[in-house]
């Protein structure tokens, strides 16, 4: 993410390459249900709840967040454990930016993993996340039986947005960009982003509902609530590392089943069409795009990802 980027395209495009770090990632194993706890890695203290029963899962990142997008139905299959990464626990204060390297997230994963007992997992991902449970299954592959991506782009390079803009421009309907602008107009140009910048991502991920729901008049203002954003990590991840990141490295080594759900009307990220350049990179890979879906298909379209995600889930198991 960049937060100094175009102001146009910062509020219009929902300041994307930040926007889409609050993704999540998932992992299964086996535990027991209704737990809760805490994980210490280094300075930061990584808060998890267990919901559900049946395979065990675990979700990183914004749990207040991502307990809320995932359909009662997968909790029946799964027992999904919500827990912290470093840009939504509580800050320590000021640390070195190594404190956010992708290995050291990917380290934190492990660390659950471990903590918790669990086996070789099944690691969802969603929006930046995914590209985050890629690099983790590459770095511990014997940890990882399986990987799902959801909504993301092969990264967040400036090229990724400028065809996400592209897109935008070509697919959005008159009164989709109408209700973006009305959701803009009125707000000063520059917020005060030195007080509550986490806040401030928030406020701007709800105002970009257009360019993120296929409900463009949806309101996310409630899957929000009690949700903290430590903007240096995400600023970090995003912009820098996120934009740099080249996934087909190792990708040849990879063997492990990769599914990847997309919306087709989620304008926050490069589209479909952007993993044509890579997709034959992987050994195995799954894409599928839901029609009626923007940025959070697991949400907006539940009964037909949770089936698209089962079989998948079973059919790779009889492969």
């Amino acid at each position: 993410m960049s937060i100094t980027c175009r102001r146009r395209i910062a509020r219009h495009s929902g300041l994307a390459a930040a926007i889409v770090v609050f993704g999540f990632l998932v992992f299964v194993g086996s535990a027991n249900a209704q737990q809760s706890g805490t994980i210490e890695s280094g300075q930061f203290d990584l808060e998890y709840r267990i919901e559900g029963a049946g395979t065990p899962a675990i979700v990183i990142g914004f749990p207040n967040y991502y307990s809320r997008v995932f359909s009662t139905n997968l909790r029946s299959q799964f027992r999904l454990v919500f827990v912290d990464h470093r840009g939504s626990a509580p800050s320590p204060g000021a640390v070195p930016l190594s404190e956010y390297s992708l290995e050291q997230i990917s380290d934190d994963i492990e660390l659950v993993r471990t903590e918790l007992n669990l086996g070789p997992v099944v690691i969802i991902g969603h929006s930046a996340h995914a590209l985050m449970a890629l690099e983790y299954g590459k770095k511990y592959p014997e940890s990882v039986s399986r990987v799902v991506m959801i909504g993301i782009a092969p990264d967040l390079s400036d090229e990724s947005n400028l065809e996400a803009e592209e897109y935008w421009e070509k697919m959005a309907t008159a009164e989709r960009k109408a209700a973006l602008d009305s959701n803009w107009e009125g707000v000063l140009q520059e917020e005060p982003e030195e007080s509550y910048p986490g806040e401030n991502f928030i406020n701007t991920y709800v105002r970009n509902g257009p360019r993120a729901w296929y409900d463009y008049k949806f309101d996310s203002t409630p899957l929000w609530k009690g949700v903290d954003v430590n903007m240096e990590m995400l600023g970090h991840v995003s912009g820098t590392l996120l934009a740099e990141i080249d996934i087909t490295k190792g990708l040849e080594e990879f063997d492990r089943p990769v599914f990847l759900a997309l919306g087709k009307y989620d304008f926050l990220v490069a589209p479909s069409s952007s993993w044509n350049r890579i997709k034959s990179k992987f050994n195995d890979l799954t894409i599928r795009v839901f029609d009626e879906s923007g940025h959070t298909p697991q949400y907006e379209q539940a009964e037909l990802f949770d089936s698209e995600l089962l079989n998948w889930i079973q059919g790779s198991a009889s492969d």
